[in-house]
């Protein structure tokens, strides 16, 4: 049962939404103004119709950011599309850090900032887990991913210290759609019937269906009991291996052949063992004290809905 302000609240559904041009926002923008919120997305173009910033800079107008009852920040350099050379963490820092910091000063300065702030994260925080469970109680990892986490939820948090907002840090697991993402790149060699496990494919994922966490982000809005973290990942993580066998059951093909380690290593360096070959079984308490319900709690339901939106993966 939800906070029975939850429905008060739902009269008032303007929403800022940054990331604007990411895989998730991209959903997320559509799904919510469907659903009757009203969504003005914030990007560095300022172009077809977003409002405009520049968190390198350090450029935001807090006029333009007047009068949101929420904000949904999705802005970050993606973190798996090339190796972590000294450069790119640089730039995976402060597109996270400068930009939450950026938003969140600007914010405080509103006439009448938003109640709510949902900034994303990553499951990532927890780092190598091993075969152990982990749920929003867990620790941040020492490495750099978990550092960055770190850093990166508690400029979030400022927001409830500096205007009360409720705040609330989405660690995401792997997001699992057709249109971008790891199970794009993935489709293609599995679709060959060439695709197989990740290494030994002992390793522990923790992933969620795109259109559950639409969901999951919906939820986090309109339900007045969650704030801090939030595991945004479905209740069943696999193994590498099932998850290999799984999707290329899902296309009909093979799965027979394995990424050696060591090639991984060496095409992605540290990459690939924070993210790849490390383990993730990571649980979302949080949504499950609450009773939110999955869409698609299994991988099979996950690969049947994908696929049969995007048959060939494309």
């Amino acid at each position: 049962m939800k906070d029975p302000d939850t429905d008060s609240w739902a009269k008032r559904k303007r929403i800022l939404l940054t990331g604007a041009t990411g895989m998730i926002a991209s959903a997320l923008h559509p799904f919510l103004t469907q659903r009757g919120w009203q969504v003005t997305r914030l990007s560095r173009s300022g172009s077809d119709g977003t409002l405009q910033w520049d968190p390198a800079a350090g450029r935001l107008d807090v006029a333009d950011i007047e009068g949101f009852d929420a904000v949904v920040h999705l802005a970050g350099a993606s973190l798996a599309d090339r190796r972590w050379t000294d450069k790119r963490k640089k730039l995976l820092h402060s597109s996270r850090i400068d930009s939450t910091q950026l938003l969140v000063s600007t914010l405080a300065n509103a006439s009448s900032p938003p109640r709510i702030v949902i900034s994303a994260s990553a499951i990532g925080y927890y780092g190598n887990t091993g075969s152990r469970e982990v749920d929003e109680s867990g620790a941040a990892s020492g490495d750099f991913l978990g550092r960055l986490c770190r850093d990166w939820e508690s400029e979030a948090l400022m927001a409830a210290e500096l205007f009360g907002a409720r705040v609330i840090t989405l660690r995401m697991g792997i997001v699992l759609s057709a249109s971008g993402g790891a199970l794009a790149r993935m489709l293609p060699p599995f679709r060959l019937g060439v695709g197989g496990r990740l290494g030994q494919g002992s390793q522990w994922m923790s992933w969620i269906a795109l259109n559950d966490l639409l969901q999951v982000i919906e939820t986090c809005l309109t339900d007045n009991r969650l704030h801090g973290p939030v595991n945004a990942v479905a209740p069943e993580p696999v193994r590498n291996a099932d998850f290999s066998a799984s999707l290329a059951s899902a296309l009909g093909r093979p799965c027979f052949l394995p990424v050696p380690a060591s090639l991984l290593k060496l095409a992605f360096g540290e990459l690939a063992q924070a993210t790849l070959l490390s383990n993730s079984r990571v649980l979302p308490m949080r949504l499950s004290s609450v009773g939110h319900a999955f869409q698609c709690p299994t991988l099979e339901e996950a690969f049947g809905r994908i696929l049969q939106t995007n048959p060939l993966g494309e």
